[in-house]
């Protein structure tokens, strides 16, 4: 089946791990003494360990005990234990396939009848029992009292997989650090995976914010680290995709590279799926079939595994499922030619209603036998529950969750403040570990597992999360992070790391500006700063950390300043009928522009930028598009974004330049007034700032965010970045919106409303690139506007209501898109809206 390590014949990867070569080769049929230790190392470790809690089970001169016969993911698993332990306690732990002498520390790796044949007369006291255990399981035991001199340590797998996964499981436990190597409490479980695909796409293409510097022994490390904590498959691009042709940053050619990762993910027995996007524009033409049959066999034949295909249904591509279907039959024949065990997959992503009845009814009445199974993708426009319920019983559906962006995307950020939308970009370095499990919890029980979205290492944390989840989905989430820690950065740190990335999550939710715990998450990161030896600051994955900690905290330094700019700026202008306009925007503007000339938090945002170029010389994170050739701003260059202005004195400069040449002075100071009276709805109106949680008090918030991550059935805040949105500086509350993703309704409800009174409805609706009209009804029955298009440049409309409307003192307004378009699920989306009561004309 898909999961199951095949073992074909494979090339051999021009640069590997040397040590990996040579490890079976030293084996020794028995070790009489134990691993030494220098007198140098001893002194040096004291001083390092100090403090650390002593260790349970000792296992810093152990010896590891393999058998001679062990190959490919096996062979790989205990030079990766051997490997692993070596560059963090300075000790190589020997590899011998018998027991030594009684008196030894030992760890015993293989599978269930080689360990049981390993450990000879001691067999009985590991209680191994393989039935408690499935495919790509291990047991764990330990042997020996805690406190003695000679624990033994069994990792016992079901097969190739579960020795390198129960091997990962031990790395990840240890206590690890200058010659000190060792658990604080047994190990004594059984375990199975919960779900049977747990992959990560890993995207050598030019997009990605770090991968498109990456070369293979980086690749090797990043697999080896990923499998550690349960991840057995990887996702590769072909080198032709919706991306740029090359890259400056490349350090080998695409497909090059391609046939290095899948000889990697071989050499680990880990499945290779290829995400694989038909690009060419009519796939009606046979020509163009043929080329895509040329092409794709040139990928398919020079890889050396491949499992499974993912062709998306767009997101790229556009290609209608009646030409697909067709296509992908002639694909699928081609790539058995070369893998005959491989699979194909299409996910209906894009797919507007009627490609996507096609798509099913194809399924269901011509049940391709060609088709392993559905992809549940972003973009696909139905809940995944009902996805499955849809799709025959028949073809299993893969998951494909974006665990990387955090807005305009499958699962954003809720309720993430409008400065870092403004500053972060949608690719920031992303730390979720309670969403992702509140998401994989939900959702991922739909289906066999998941391959993630994902567009570099910025993710890390959420790979993590989402691979041990998959193998466990009730594990603590702390724990996770503990090993995370603990693994990645250090032993002394593993606990503070953690709760720090907690933190780090805490910092995106809800309003910035009340948010004083962003400046605690800091203070708390400056500690283990502080702490931290030489080694653990040049760690990408601390410095990651670091940079969001510094990031965060320089935000929002300068959200509260550049808020009481504009606070005393308005002041400024509401005395304009005294001072007169030309007086009062002058001196408006004199005080914005200290946003600039007196910013906020300098030390902040220069160890910030520190951070940054630390990250591009370790892990070739591009934060930048200038300093370091970031594809573009919105791939991840939240550097570029640190400065953006977080108040209105862009626009606030361009309604100043359009006063100015007005020719009467009641002309400009009624501009004026608008201005410092722009959310005021008058007496007895409303106001709401939509995409702002805090300021939109009548939005139907619909499911929720708990039930609802996808926000299917939810009004998503949206958020769109400024310079997208048209050609002028646009105001704050344009850059976000409530929006209702495909053919869902954005919904408002008033009560209390003045029954004897007429109102007027204002609204600005903001995505002048959305192609889709907006239609405005009141009380599901009476049509305020018809389909329009939205105004370019923004401003506000405005439509009566009829008397009807409100006579009950209670309104609803109900926005919709036109129906059925498909695509990326964009929606109708607003930004401000204004329930204003109208002032009766008196008769003379």
């Amino acid at each position: 089946m898909l999961t199951s390590p095949r073992r074909p014949t494979f090339v051999k990867a021009p640069r590997l791990l040397v040590h990996a070569a040579l490890t079976f080769a030293l084996f020794s049929s028995a070790v009489s003494a134990q691993t030494a230790v220098s007198p140098a190392l001893e002194k040096f470790a004291a001083a390092r360990n100090l403090g650390l809690p002593a260790l349970a089970y000792d296992l810093t001169r152990a010896t590891v005990v393999a058998p001679t016969a062990a190959t490919g993911p096996e062979k790989k698993a205990v030079a990766m234990l051997i490997e692993d332990t070596e560059s963090r306690t300075l000790v190589r732990w020997p590899l011998a396939a018998a027991l030594p002498a009684p008196g030894q520390p030992v760890i015993v790796v293989g599978r269930f009848a080689e360990v049981r044949a390993l450990l000879g007369a001691r067999a009985s006291e590991a209680a191994l029992d393989e039935s408690k255990v499935g495919a790509e399981g291990y047991q764990l035991s330990t042997l020996g009292a805690s406190g003695s001199a000679a624990p033994v340590i069994v990792i016992a797998g079901r097969d190739a997989r579960g020795v390198l996964f129960g091997v990962g499981h031990l790395l990840r436990t240890l206590h690890l650090g200058p010659a000190r190597a060792g658990l604080l409490t047994a190990l004594n479980l059984a375990t199975t995976p919960h779900y049977a695909l747990r992959g990560h796409q890993l995207a050598y293409r030019p997009k990605p914010n770090s991968y498109s510097g990456w070369d293979l022994p980086q690749w090797e490390r990043y697999i080896r680290d990923l499998a550690i904590f349960g991840c057995n498959a990887i996702e590769l691009l072909p080198p032709r995709t919706d991306d740029d042709a090359d890259s400056p940053h490349f350090p080998r050619p695409q497909l090059d590279m391609m046939v290095g990762m899948s000889r990697l993910a071989a050499d680990y027995g880990l499945d290779v799926w290829i995400w694989y996007p038909a690009m060419d524009d009519d796939y009606g033409k046979p020509e163009t079939v043929a080329f895509a049959l040329k092409e794709w066999a040139e990928v398919f034949s020079a890889l050396p595994r491949i499992d499974a295909i993912l062709v998306p249904g767009g997101d790229p591509g556009h290609t209608p499922p009646r030409l697909m279907f067709p296509l992908l039959e002639k694909q699928t024949a081609s790539l058995r030619r070369f893998h005959p065990q491989a699979t194909m997959w299409l996910s209906p992503q894009g797919f507007g209603q009627d490609d996507m009845d096609y798509f099913i009814n194809y399924l269901t009445e011509q049940k391709p036998a060609w088709l392993a199974g559905a992809v549940f993708a972003p973009w696909v426009h139905m809940d995944l529950a009902e996805f499955r319920r849809r799709v025959p019983a028949a073809y299993p559906i893969r998951y494909y969750p974006d665990i990387t962006h955090t807005r305009n995307c499958q699962y954003p950020i809720a309720d993430w403040d409008r400065a870092f939308v403004l500053t972060q970009t949608r690719e920031p370095v992303s730390t979720r570990p309670t969403d992702m499990a509140r998401i994989l919890r939900l959702l991922q029980p739909h289906t066999i597992g998941a391959v993630t979205y994902s567009e570099g290492c910025i993710d890390d944390i959420n790979k993590t999360v989402w691979s041990r989840l998959s193998w466990d989905p009730d594990a603590s989430l702390t724990e996770i992070l503990r090993d995370y820690g603990r693994y990645f950065i250090s032993e002394r740190l593993a606990d503070d790391f953690a709760q720090g990335i907690f933190a780090l999550e805490r910092n995106w939710r809800g309003p910035l500006l009340a948010h004083e715990e962003v400046y605690t998450t800091l203070a708390q990161f400056q500690a283990m700063e502080r702490a931290a030896t030489p080694r653990d600051l040049q760690n990408w994955r601390f410095q990651m950390a670091l940079y969001r900690a510094y990031f965060d905290a320089t935000v929002r330094a300068r959200l509260i300043h550049e808020t009481a700019l504009e606070a005393a700026a308005m002041d400024v202008l509401r005395t304009a009928p005294a001072l007169g306009a030309a007086h009062a925007m002058a001196r408006a503007e004199e005080i914005l522009t200290q946003a600039v000339s007196q910013p906020a938090a300098p030390a902040w945002r220069t160890r910030t930028y520190q951070l940054a170029e630390a990250l591009f010389q370790s892990i070739h994170l591009k934060l930048s598009v200038p300093l370091y050739r970031a594809i573009a701003q919105g791939r991840g260059a939240s550097l570029d974004t640190l400065d953006y202005p977080l108040n209105n004195r862009a626009w606030l400069a361009a309604r100043f330049a359009a006063i100015r040449p007005l020719d009467a002075e009641p002309a400009r100071l009624a501009q004026l007034h608008e201005i410092v009276n722009w959310t005021n709805p008058g007496p007895g109106g409303f106001y709401d700032d939509l995409g702002n949680a805090a300021a939109s008090p009548h939005l139907d918030r619909g499911l929720g965010y708990e039930r609802d991550p996808a926000f299917l059935k939810t009004p998503l805040d949206g958020h769109v970045a400024a310079g997208a949105l048209g050609p002028l500086p646009l105001r704050t509350s344009w850059i976000d919106f409530a929006w209702g993703l495909n053919d869902n309704a954005v919904t408002m409800n008033y009560a209390d409303l003045d029954p004897t009174a007429e109102y007027r409805v204002r609204a600005v609706y903001p995505d002048v690139r959305a192609k889709a009209k907006i239609r405005l009804v009141a009380n599901g029955n009476v049509e305020v506007h018809p389909f329009i298009s939205r105004p370019n440049p923004i401003a506000p409309v405005a439509f009566d209501l009829p008397r009807a409307a409100t006579a009950t003192g209670k309104l609803t307004l109900t926005w919709t898109r036109e129906p059925g378009l498909g695509g990326n699920g964009s929606g109708c989306s607003i930004s401000e809206v204004w329930l204003e009561k109208k002032t009766p004309t008196l008769k003379p």
